[in-house]
């Protein structure tokens, strides 16, 4: 079939294969440029390891250290008439490659929130890899079933204590306007700590703990977005902020429960980036086209790739770690500072319907958006008659 993208709102409902295993080769390259990294991992899990960030710490542990890696992800297969999920390609492509450098990869697709996936990613890493050194969290899901009770918790995109009112843009109708978002209730902040929060995480670790499977000295890091002024109404002073709380309460948790183990358990801040939820906050896709806009022009705009190369060599395996108060890995410094958020403020300011595109670099994030998906690679026809039938 011949593939075109199918958007609707903030998602695309199909992905290209040729697209995504060309955008998975160039962050392979991106990796093994820059040659030797050092002393690092042997054996990582990634939960959550098909697309952006959790993809990214994949790439980097298996083609920057030689890494056995297993990932967990619950991804969409083919079929005849229908595309496969962007991550299942993904995958798919990651494993061909691998193999290619004889470098083990195996995943697991299921709900990673269960019991069930963290047994079988338990027998996995018994019968393949004896021990891991390093566990990688970077879940992003909507809602969660409590493994203990069965409850479905649903996440939501609420300040906290008060509405708030600010700009966004429609991508649908492309449209800048003010949008004013409802305060949350006690149960919707509950439920988005417990979709959002560390919980799982913390969950996984005892898991991994109990079965006798981490390495001693094994490292940990759950993923986040902090973010600034611009963005604390919905990040920090928001549901998902109180779910990143949880995420430091189980940081410190990991930690004490694994001190004979020497298990350094850290939550990670990293950029703000076109990824699947950031799609969905509202905000960001304005916040995002005026941030590229200015880092593009500073030449300090990054994307998952270079962040989690930075992140690996700097922080996880490196001499000088940038840790903040909370005991945090900070990624994040080259949008967060004083004057590129400057200069984003500014354009927040000026910004209307009327200068939209002229001010901001939504060209640039709306090929960051069709690339998750496969589409706008370069190097890639999309003309040509493609079979969606991918195997991993």
């Amino acid at each position: 079939m011949v593939i075109k993208p199918k958007v609707r709102g903030f998602i695309c409902t199909n992905a290209h294969p040729v697209g995504c295993a060309k955008s998975v080769e160039q962050q392979i390259a991106y990796i093994e440029e820059k040659g030797n990294l050092g002393d690092g991992p042997k054996n990582v899990l990634v939960i959550g390891s098909s697309t952006g960030y959790g993809l990214a710490s994949r790439i980097t542990s298996a083609f920057g250290y030689g890494a056995k890696t297993l990932g967990v992800c619950f991804e969409k297969a083919p079929s005849e008439r229908k595309t496969g999920t962007a991550g299942w390609y993904n995958t798919a492509a990651f494993h061909q490659q691998a193999a290619k450098k004889g470098l083990y990869a195996e995943t697991i697709n299921g709900d990673a929130f269960s019991d069930e996936i963290k047994a079988q990613t338990i027998d996995k890493i018994k019968a393949n890899m004896g021990k891991v050194d390093l566990v990688i969290y970077s879940l992003a899901s909507p809602r969660r079933t409590d493994p203990d009770t069965g409850v479905v918790y649903k996440s939501t995109l609420k300040p906290v204590g008060r509405e708030y009112t600010t700009k966004t843009y429609d991508t649908d109708k492309d449209k800048v306007h003010d949008v004013t978002l409802e305060a949350a209730n006690d149960d919707e902040i509950l439920n988005t700590i417990k979709v959002m929060g560390g919980e799982d995480w913390e969950r996984w670790m005892d898991h991994l703990a109990e079965a006798g499977v981490l390495a001693e000295g094994c490292k940990t890091t759950a993923y986040t977005y902090i973010g600034k002024a611009l963005t604390w109404p919905i990040y920090g002073q928001a549901t998902i902020g109180k779910a990143k709380e949880d995420l430091d309460r189980a940081a410190a948790a990991i930690i004490g429960k694994n001190t004979e183990l020497l298990v350094e358990a850290n939550v990670s801040s990293l950029k703000a980036l076109v990824t699947q939820a950031s799609s969905a906050i509202p905000v960001m896709p304005l916040y995002i086209s005026l941030m590229q806009e200015v880092m593009k022009r500073d030449g300090t705009h990054e994307g998952c790739i270079e962040q989690i190369h930075g992140l690996f060599s700097t922080c996880l395996f490196g001499d000088t770690p940038t840790l903040d108060e909370a005991n945090r890995y900070r990624m994040d410094g080259i949008e967060t500072n004083d004057v590129t958020q400057a200069k984003i403020q500014a354009l927040w300011d000026k910004v209307t319907q009327e200068n939209f595109h002229e001010l901001s670099d939504y060209a640039g994030y709306h090929h960051e958006f069709l690339k998750l998906f496969g589409f706008d690679v370069e190097g890639v026809d999309y003309e040509q008659d493609i079979d969606p039938l991918v195997k991993w």
